[in-house]
């Protein structure tokens, strides 16, 4: 039987998969155990009445297991794997954190209005550690399998890679090689095309956020 997932409606295609990077990180993950799953999309401006009565929070990713609903993408994440452990997404402990700072790093320099207010740099500085860790350990986090690291970094990485092209210019520096093949091999996968949100929804996500 296929497990229910209720993932965010495009922004003004509320048939189109929206842009939320946490989604696609549980999408990510029951496409890499190929476990079937049925997607609801919710219109996040409107959400139905269904969907609140099931998860009063109304926030997206949420997935039924056993006619529970659970939401955030870590305790999903963790559920699945506990459920459904072939094939094993887990990883070393010391990997955990690994890239854990570069989503807020980005996020506060995409909203930056302020040049000299240090964020580029924190954001550049996150991206370095994941380079030599990359380097030091690669091709994955974890070595030479993706793991459940990968899939919660691979969604970060493309918003802030289209994000900050459109509204700042801005791109990872080329300097940064083991980044740049990290991203290439994670967006290459084919369940990463298959999951991913338009670019062009990805910027309509972020527009308010970067001019409230």
């Amino acid at each position: 039987m296929a497990l229910e997932v209720c993932a965010k409606a495009a922004s003004g295609a509320p048939d189109i998969l929206g842009d939320c990077p946490f989604t696609q990180r549980v999408l990510l993950t029951l496409e890499e155990k190929k476990i079937p799953y049925k997607i609801h999309l919710i219109n996040i401006s409107d959400k139905p009445q269904w969907f609140l009565e099931a998860n009063p929070e109304g926030k997206v990713p949420v997935i039924k297991f056993d006619e529970e609903w659970i939401s955030d993408s870590d305790v999903i994440v963790s559920h699945i794997e506990e459920k459904f452990p072939d094939p094993p997404l887990c990883h070393s402990p010391e990997v955990s954190s690994v890239g854990s700072k570069i989503f807020p790093s980005f996020v506060k320099f995409l909203k930056s209005k302020d040049p000299n207010d240090g964020s580029e740099q924190a954001l550049l500085d996150e991206l370095k550690a994941l380079d030599e860790h990359l380097q030091a350990h690669g091709p994955y986090i974890n070595g030479e399998s993706v793991c459940a690291v990968d899939l919660g970094l691979a969604p970060k990485l493309y918003h802030l890679d289209v994000a900050l092209g459109h509204f700042k210019g801005w791109k990872i520096p080329e300097s940064l090689t083991h980044v740049h093949n990290y991203m290439k091999l994670l967006f290459s996968k084919e369940c990463f095309e298959k999951t991913k949100a338009a670019k062009e929804h990805v910027v309509a996500g972020w527009a308010p956020k970067v001019n409230p």
